[in-house]
């Protein structure tokens, strides 16, 4: 089961590498410590490319406080500082976009057998260099473990998502976002998930869609203050 997670590594690592203009880089690491069976922190680092592992124009910093009222059920409020560059380089100026943002989550899981499913709705409070946003998400994601039972050490897994971004203010959608990958769990403290993402964004009558090769390292530290079983993603 290790060469699958191996072979898939590769397998997309050739495509990226055959489309650099076409496939950008999206890099994830996710820390998580449990302070007790209901709370926890986080926090999360990205770097994208416009080209694989070329021409770095994002990065974002961000963390908060999760609170699990069951395994089903669950709050989120958190802060991040997010900058995009302009294209052409590795963070070539002149800043496109300087954003502190400050959102509040609630998600909900529900099984249906070995499938994992999560309910995600969040509410964003933004603001930028050109005045402040608000933005709405909503992400039904789900999760199969391969080879076990539920998500332990030793487990691979598929994993997918989709992601809608609305506005406030007209024409209201504003992006689209869907993933597809695999992930295998080496320990109850890392996990490690490469996929495939798109993003489409919609903006004056004119839309943008972006192919991703997408890494994500998922670290967390006191797992035995954990009630239930964790579902493997990310916070973005």
């Amino acid at each position: 089961m290790k060469n699958l997670l191996l072979s898939t590594l590769l397998a997309l690592s050739c495509i990226a590498y055959s489309q650099p203009k076409d496939l950008g880089s999206w890099n994830v690491v996710n820390t998580k410590v449990n302070l007790s069976s209901k709370w926890s922190v986080f926090n999360e680092l990205q770097l994208r490319s416009m080209s694989f592992y070329n021409h770095y124009y994002y990065y974002e910093i961000k963390g908060g406080v999760g609170y699990a009222v069951n395994k089903n059920f669950s709050f989120l409020v958190g802060i991040g500082k997010y900058m995009t560059y302009s294209d052409g380089g590795n963070f070539e100026e002149p800043v496109v976009a300087n954003e502190f943002r400050l959102w509040e989550q609630v998600t909900m899981n529900n099984y249906l057998d070995r499938v994992k499913f999560e309910h995600r709705y969040r509410v964003e409070q933004r603001w930028l260099q050109n005045g402040y946003r608000n933005r709405f998400r909503y992400r039904l994601a789900a999760a199969v473990p391969i080879n076990k039972k539920k998500f332990e050490a030793g487990t691979f897994y598929f994993s997918a998502f989709d992601e809608v971004f609305f506005t406030n203010s007209a024409p209201y959608f504003e992006r689209n976002r869907l993933f597809a990958g695999v992930g295998y769990q080496f320990s109850k403290h890392f996990t490690l998930q490469p996929g495939w993402l798109n993003q489409f964004d919609y903006k004056n009558n004119t839309h943008f869609a972006k192919h991703f090769f997408q890494l994500t390292a998922l670290i967390e530290l006191k797992v035995e203050k954990r009630r239930h079983e964790k579902i493997p993603g990310n916070e973005d």
